[in-house]
């Protein structure tokens, strides 16, 4: 029995060939490391050894041979063939034949003797048998067979092998005289067929005696004569026979083409199989056979692929001489070669690389490819291309395509005359080609061209000059049409590697790897490569709009094309070959902008710029003089030796920065690469559009990936060589200068860009002028001009000036942002170029750079420090968990698609519609489009890739973070002190210097390293020094941050960071002393910066940063020089006031993340400075920027408006201005709450002591700032009646200093303001406008500390619902005491405290509304006074005698509870004590006058609005009259006026709900009517339906609401004298 089946076979053969593939690729990877230099040593006997053991594999599961070759390969020998008889009838045959059996004999003869042991025997037996048996069949005329016989087919067969089934009658008893065994019957199956193995299934006749002589020959179908057959010779036998060979084909179309190309070498006539071929016709024959190689099947094709492309290589290039003639099969052997490339990508496309190539096809390149060796004595070089007299060259034909008459008016080489023409020394990078076994190119490479070098020794002749095979595919390529030109661009790849590896071996084998690039090949070969590539760039931009998936691949192998040939051709050509394809894809991009168009042009450009020597081919180190030629045409040998070589001579420095013609044109291909950068980020081109933003990413990637590529190259590890890198890239600069304002926002906060105070003014207005002259400077106006020639240049801004009335970047920006990937990379890109540019070449650049161009240079370095601040490891662990979630949710989502039914059908009929969208940016060959499910091929594998990363791998990338943080802020900070150097002999400098340390302070305020610190410190100490002035009289709010931030690193736990931060900040003080200012507003300054700094970071050190101070105490002591000064005592006054604001807000760290709690600390901390204004202002804006980041702008404009108060009152005590608030008494129209502001007084303080109320603040200016941000967070808040109040005080101080342009600011606000009013206050109670929801919140439980058992009422966004506020609360305190340990009490009832658990936090939460008294709503009319100045709150909640919570009508009471706060909201708190609580309850009769009565004012509003709103009057008339709840009022009506109540103090209850439900039917009445006249002829039978159900409704409550109470009235008496007695008594109630 044999071990396994065929099918099993093939499948395992299948297998192993793959993995002898993967060991043969190691191996090649071991060559390839040894030719550079990477190996020591490579032990063969260790190569030789794995690859044996693939084959032993095969050996043993096939029987099959090792072969192995002179030159040291090996394969794989097989020849099987399997026999399974399937079934027998003998059920006609006459005689006893039941028992039967079937033995099989392999013979290559008649006689008996000649049966070959061939045949596999079974375990415990011999290896192999000259027969084999079947099972017996008991009692069966006709038996089923299922056994197998294994045969191994002799290597050669002849008419005679055939296969004998003899069949046996076995005999269960034997007797006497009787054999066991009775034949009785034979048939056979010979085993060629006209040549051609015989397999397949067969039903054969069966004889009934032996065969006669010369059966053998003879199929059994043939009725020999004098011969029985059991069934009149009819098919009775059935078999299956299979073979497993590499011998035979099996398949008529390859087996005829096989034959035909052999016979070439033998004399005629030649027979195959049935045919006689002669001479005369096996030109004919040959063609034909050629032609038909399309119809075999595609299991033999791929067993039989090598041999066959072989052979049609060899026709191509050694054409046959028949009858003297040549035969020129090149244009059929290509048109079959492109038919079966396709084939096999078409069916085989589970076997695809991630390129799109098919793995037979790449191994075939790879490993088999070699050119026909024409010497006949030399060895043969691959199987079937022995040398052979019948093979002759044909000379090129006289006719060529038209195509081909190029007018070629370009130079193969115009090299500059400072370069050597012919290369000195082979050349190097071909050389390392040849000689390894194969070269896997890097990442993204298709074209490989490798050989092995023992094989290359042996070929010891020389290839024919007159046709070879690169030259005649090149032809046959462009002179194609049709269905095989199709075919061929349809696997351009292959035939692209294809022709590059001839080019290479050819080379190699002609000595001319040293001679001159430009004399290497013929002009005719040039000009058919200059055609296919003109003709395939062709079909990319005419065809990528109906076939992308086909443009991609074609655009992507041309690029690898055009890159190979920069190794072996002259790079000028090359060069001329990438501008034709750049003319051409530039002129279909400027008539159509499409991103999929710039999408492959990209693509291309990325491809042909990752060759090796990219950067010697941009000539790094020539003078800006555009050479005749793209690029001079040097050799990889030469490359490196004359890249470097030459420096620059008086260069124009401009021209080194902008992407001018000449740079273009000696830069070649950065040039292009900075061209495609430059035109894709254009903020005012096209390719700015939207559906072209897509390629941002992509453009920014191909630099970065450049630019990398360049940093690790250990050949530009010098710095002089990196400088000269670097200045391919100069123009990049002002690239990036130019997309500033699309880049991503890094900022945390909304910080400007243009700096502050007058930095920004000062650049307007000295620099405006020169910015307009001098913006073009930077990138030239045909900077997206195309490089090809195209005369359509694309204008560029011409200025660098930022919007100078942007306030943030996100409101003012016009262009879309780029993501915060691309930012960074193109910050990344850029930072590069600085680091490694000459220092000498950027400080002359800076010195010619206007002043807008300088700031914007500045803003742009302040841009890098806010990406590239370090987040540290939290960060990174929290990305990682967020991406590991994200990635189990979408493998849940797939596997569901896959194996659940959603959404399966929809998508194959989408699929099928061709309705899925690509992206412009998308896959390599966009074949993951029509991806189903292909495991290879999706993005997350279960076990070799893990998304969630290991502990040591986040910190490794946080330590890459941080490293990368540190170099890119010290790169920053070289480029500053370039500038400083740059500008300090400038007239502009002060424009510049302000904001140069805006970007100093900014690196301060941000995460950084140590090493980078004491840097920063250095360089901030010298420009203090050099430039005093400027910090301490013209940019004084920086002098503020300064000591912010100074302050911020005196807290650091680094011991030389606060060294440095304290030697910074004496020294700050004491040259401030020095120059004469007022040291007391320096003090203040540093004071009010230690307040903001503990009142808003949250990792500041109390403990290191009184270490710090008591550091700066120690120098003022031993300072010698200011020894007899006062400034020791001054120190030591600032000192211990910081000490005491340390001492004050200790507490507020511990409640950082309870926003609540963190304003309430703020407030305390704030009112115990109300003897200290400056600070009380200080701690006062802290809280107003707390809000402001919640949003809550009413509370923000509170903290301001009592800042502006507090002004205002030390501005009365200062001088009386008539013009100026009366301290704070003239705010209280805006808030009751601010006269607390005015406990000041001068018996406490005085406010013209030095240093008290010298902020900026305090003057009139100040107060004016105060106020104009207080209107506008009332605004924002939609509180437009405050606004108007704050203007009122505005109003005069303008009025008085005449500035007509701010007041008519104001009344264009307060204009816009009451239009709001007006326009918001006609909607549904007021309504578009809500100010906030209120909830009262009790807290119950030791675990709060001091708010045990204390109530507040908490101010949230408006619509907030019960249940987000409970949310928020109970998942905030949950997590600080454990969520197990909080408990939300769900109503609102009284809380008894005994009952509560006292290990437990308790908090109850409901929901209030404002509460007014009856007086009180005649002055709060409008929607805004019934939410303003809001001190009582009310809640409800129903209860029943019986304790439950709901009841019946009449068993429901209610009990109000008001609460009264200790400040009116809005307030500069959003939550405020309950300091009293009143209790009202409510019969269940008054709880109905009060739903009858709301419900009657919804219907009086609903009808007298104006506008009519017929959607919300309907809307009411529906829910009081319709049917579905007319049961609601009338319920009612029944439960409490059916009787008169018993009780005589429910009688004005009863009487005053009658006499609602009285009001109620006449509200209902009219609107009816209103109704009535607002509908359309539409609804009239819907009106009808109302005013049924208002009929119904009324009759129903008729006689409830007119039965009055006899006893409510007394009756009339008659008059008597007494006049007033009847005035008294006529209309009295009776009491009863």
């Amino acid at each position: 029995m044999a071990l396994v089946t065929p099918v099993t076979d093939l499948l395992i053969v299948l297998y192993m060939c793959y993995i002898q593939y993967i060991i043969c690729r190691r191996y090649v990877n071991v060559l390839r490391k040894m030719a550079r230099g990477q190996c020591c040593e490579i032990h063969s006997e260790l190569l030789i050894h794995t690859v044996s053991t693939v084959l032993l594999f095969h050996v043993l599961l096939f029987d099959g041979k090792v072969v192995w070759f002179h030159d040291g390969n090996a394969c794989l020998y097989m020849n099987l063939l399997y026999v399974n008889p399937h079934s027998l009838n003998f059920a006609n045959r006459q005689g006893s034949a039941r028992n039967i059996t079937v033995k099989v004999q392999f013979m290559n003869g008649e006689d008996p003797n000649n049966a070959m042991p061939v045949i596999f025997g079974k375990s415990s037996c011999v290896d192999y048998a000259k027969e084999a048996y079947t099972a017996v069949v008991y009692h069966n005329r006709s038996p089923d067979f299922h056994d197998e016989v294994k045969i191994k087919l002799p290597a050669s067969l002849t008419d005679h092998h055939h296969i004998l089934f003899t069949f046996y009658h076995v005999s269960c008893q034997q007797k006497q005289n009787t054999p066991l065994e009775t034949p009785v019957g034979y048939t056979w199956i010979p085993m060629l067929q006209n040549g051609r193995l015989r397999t397949g299934n067969f039903c054969l006749p069966v004889s009934l005696e032996k065969p006669p002589q010369s059966y053998s020959v003879l199929s059994p179908d043939v009725p020999l004569p004098g011969m029985k057959w059991v069934d009149n010779h009819r098919g009775v036998f059935n078999v299956e026979v299979t073979s497993v060979s590499t011998v035979h084909t099996q398949d008529q179309y390859l087996d005829k083409f096989f034959a035909l190309v052999h016979a070439l070498d033998h004399m005629f006539p030649v027979r195959i199989g049935d045919m006689r071929i002669m001479e005369n016709n096996l030109e004919e024959e040959l063609k034909s056979s050629i032609a038909a190689l399309n119809s075999s099947q595609l299991e033999p094709i791929v067993r039989f692929l090598h041999l066959l492309l072989d052979k049609l290589v060899l026709l191509v290039v050694r054409p046959p001489v028949i009858s003297g003639q040549i035969v020129n099969l090149g244009q059929a052997s290509f048109e079959v070669m492109a038919s079966i490339v396709n084939r096999l990508h078409k069916y085989l496309d589970t076997s695809q690389d991630m390129h799109g190539r098919n793995s037979l096809l790449s191994s075939y390149v790879y490993y088999v490819f070699r050119l026909p060796n024409m010497d006949p004595n030399s060895p043969s070089p691959g199987p079937g291309l022995g040398g052979s007299v019948h093979y002759a060259t044909m000379a090129r034909s006289a006719q060529r395509p038209a195509s081909l008459n190029l007018n070629r008016s370009r130079s193969l080489s115009n090299s500059n005359p400072d370069i050597s023409g012919t290369p000195t020394s082979p050349d190097d990078e071909v050389r390392s080609i040849i000689g390894s076994k194969a070269m896997e190119r890097c990442g993204n490479r298709m074209s490989s061209h490798t050989e092995s070098a023992s094989f290359l020794q042996t070929l010891t002749g020389r290839l024919p000059t007159k046709k070879l095979f690169h030259e005649e595919l090149a032809l046959q390529w462009v002179v194609s049409s049709g269905i095989v030109r199709e075919g061929a661009l349809q696997q351009a790849w292959f035939f692209f590697e294809l022709m590059v590896k001839s080019i290479i071996h050819h080379l190699y084998f002609t000595d001319r790897l040293e001679s001159p690039r430009k004399n290497r090949f013929p002009e005719r070969f040039m000009d058919d490569i200059t055609a296919l590539v003109s003709t395939i760039a062709g079909d990319i931009v005419s065809r990528f709009q109906k076939d992308l998936e086909l443009v991609e691949r074609l655009n992507t192998s041309l690029a690898f094309f055009l890159n190979d040939l920069l190794s072996v051709m002259d790079r000028g050509f090359v060069f001329s070959l990438i501008k034709t394809y750049w003319k051409q894809v530039s002129t279909k991009l400027y008539m159509l902008q499409n991103p999929t168009l710039e999408s492959l042009r990209l693509d291309f450009l990325r491809i042909v710029c990752s060759h090796e020597h990219y950067v010697t081919l941009n000539l790094p180190c020539s003078l800006l003089t555009p050479p005749a030629s793209p690029s001079p045409s040097v050799s990889s040998a030469t490359s490196q030796s004359s890249g470097f070589s030459t420096h620059a001579q008086d260069q124009k420095i401009a021209n080194m920065f902008e992407l001018s013609v000449p740079f273009r044109e000696q830069h070649y291909l950065a040039g292009l690469v900075l061209t495609e950068l430059a035109v894709i980020l254009d903020p005012e081109g096209e390719a700015s559009a939207p559906r072209m933003f897509g390629l941002h990413k992509k453009v920014i990637s191909v630099v970065h990936n450049l630019l990398s590529s360049h940093d690790s190259d250990p050949r530009y590890a010098d710095p002089e060589v990196k400088a000269r890198v670097a200045m391919l890239y100069l123009p990049l600069i002002g690239i990036v200068m130019e997309t500033l304002p699309q880049l991503h926002d890094f900022t945390d906060s909304h910080i400007q860009w243009g700096r502050p105070g007058g930095a920004q003014g000062s650049a307007d207005g000295a620099g405006g002028d020169e910015s307009v002259e001098d913006g073009n400077g930077m990138i030239s106006q045909t900077v997206a001009m195309a490089i090809a020639g195209t005369s359509s240049p694309m204008s560029r801004p011409s200025s660098f000036l930022l919007n100078p009335q942007a306030t943030t970047i996100p409101a003012s920006r016009p262009h879309a942002t780029f993501s915060a990937e691309s930012s960074r990379s193109l910050l990344i890109c850029l930072l590069w170029v600085l680091k490694n540019a000459d220092e000498c070449v950027l400080q002359k650049w800076f010195t010619d750079l206007s002043v807008s161009q300088l700031n914007r240079l500045l803003d742009m370095l302040y841009l890098c420090v806010s990406c590239f601040e370090y987040k540290g490891k939290k960060a990174f662990e929290r990305m990682n968990s967020l991406t590991f979630k994200k990635s189990k949710d979408m493998k849940a989502k797939l596997e569901e698609a896959i194996l659940g039914s959603i959404g399966a059908r929809q998508e194959m009929v989408r699929r099928s519609r061709g309705q899925l969208e690509r992206s412009p940016s998308g896959s390599a060959f966009g074949s993951q489009e029509n991806l189903r499910w292909r495991k290879d091929m999706t993005h997350w594998r279960q076990h070799s890739e893990r998304m969630d990363k290991t502990r040591a791998e986040l910190e490794h990338e946080a330590l890459i973070d941080g490293n990368l943080a540190t170099e890119a802020n010290l790169i920053i900070l070289d480029t500053l002190e370039i500038i400083v150097q740059a500008v300090s002999v400038t007239e502009s400098k002060e424009s510049i210097l302000g904001g140069m340390l805006k970007v100093l302070l900014h690196s301060m305020a941000c995460n950084q390293s140590a090493l980078y610190l004491q840097h920063c410190f250095a360089t901030q100490r010298a420009l203090v020094s050099k430039f005093p002035e400027l910090l301490f009289e013209e940019e004084t709010e920086q002098c503020a941050d300064l000591c912010l931030r100074l302050l911020r690193n005196c807290s650091s736990s680094i011991g030389t960071i606060r060294s440095h931060a304290s030697a910074s900040l004496y020294l700050l003080m004491r040259q401030n002393f020095e120059i004469g200012n007022n040291f007391a507003r320096v003090k203040m300054q540093a004071t009010m910066s230690l307040s903001s700094l503990v009142g808003t970071s949250q990792n500041f050190n109390e403990e290191f940063l009184r270490r710090s101070l008591k550091t700066i105490l120690t120098y003022g002591e031993e300072d010698l020089e200011l020894r007899e000064t006062t400034f020791p005592d001054q120190v030591q006054d600032l000192v211990f006031n910081l000490h005491m604001i340390l001492s004050d807000t200790v507490k507020m760290k511990e409640h950082q993340e309870d926003p609540e709690m963190l304003i309430d600390l703020m407030y305390r901390i704030a009112k115990g400075y109300q003897t200290s204004p400056d600070l009380r202002l200080t701690w006062m804006q802290n809280m107003a920027g707390k809000h402001s980041e919640r949003t809550n702008h009413a509370e923000a404009a509170q903290c301001l408006v009592h800042s502006a108060a507090l002004v205002a009152e030390y501005l009365s005590m200062l001088e009386d201005r008539k013009y100026l608030p009366v301290g704070c008494v003239t705010f209280q129209n805006v808030s009751s709450n601010v006269l607390e502001e005015s406990a000041v007084s001068d018996d406490v303080v005085s406010p013209d002591e030095e240093g008290i109320c010298s902020g900026k603040y305090f003057t009139e200016a100040g107060l004016v700032g105060l106020l104009d941000q207080a209107a506008s967070s009332f605004s924002l808040a939609g509180m437009y009646e405050a606004v108007n109040e704050v203007y009122k005080v505005l109003i005069p101080i303008h009025e008085a200093n005449r500035d007509a342009k701010k007041l008519a600011t104001i009344h264009g606000k307060l204009q816009e303001a009451f239009g709001k009013i007006v326009h918001q206050s006609t909607g549904w109670e007021d309504g578009k406008r809500m100010f906030g929801t209120y909830f009262r919140v009790g807290f119950y439980g030791s675990k709060f500390g001091d708010l045990d058992e204390q109530e507040f009422v908490y101010k949230e966004p408006a619509i907030t619902k019960l249940a987000e506020v409970s949310h928020r609360l109970e998942g905030f305190y949950g997590e600080r005491y454990g969520e197990d340990q909080v408990e939300v009490i769900k109503d609102s009832n009284l809380v008894d405290k005994c009952k509560l658990d006292p290990n437990k936090a308790y908090v109850q939460i409901t929901y209030v509304e404002p509460y007014f008294d009856t007086y009180e709503m005649k002055d709060r009319i409008t929607y805004f006074d019934k939410n303003y100045n809001l001190r009582r709150f009310v809640y409800c909640t129903p209860f029943t005698l019986d304790g439950r919570a709901h009841g019946d009508l009449h068993d429901q009471f209610k009990r109000k509870t008001i609460l009264t706060t200790s400040h009116a909201f809005p307030y500069i708190k959003t939550r405020i004590n309950i300091i009293h609580k009143e209790e009202i309850s409510s019969m269940p009769i008054e709880v109905a006058i009060e739903d009858m009565q709301k419900k009657t004012q919804e219907l009086a509003f609903a009808t007298h609005q104006d506008p009519s709103d017929a959607k919300m009057l309907q809307m009411v008339l529906q829910g009081s009259v319709g049917t579905t709840v007319n049961q609601g009022p009338l319920e009612v009506a029944q439960v409490f006026l059916s009787e008169i109540p018993s009780d005589p103090k429910l009688y004005r209850h009863h009487n005053k709900l009658r006499l609602c439900f009285k009001d109620f039917t006449k509200r209902c009445e009219d609107a009816l009517r209103k109704n009535k006249s607002l509908i359309g002829p539409d609804q009239k039978e819907y009106q009808r339906e109302l005013e049924r159900n208002y009929h119904r409704l009324k009759e129903a409550l008729q006689p409830l609401i007119c039965r009055k109470i006899p006893q409510l009235y007394k009756p009339v008496l008659q008059v008597t004298s007494h006049r007033d007695s009847f005035s008294r008594m006529s209309l009295r109630k009776l009491e009863l």
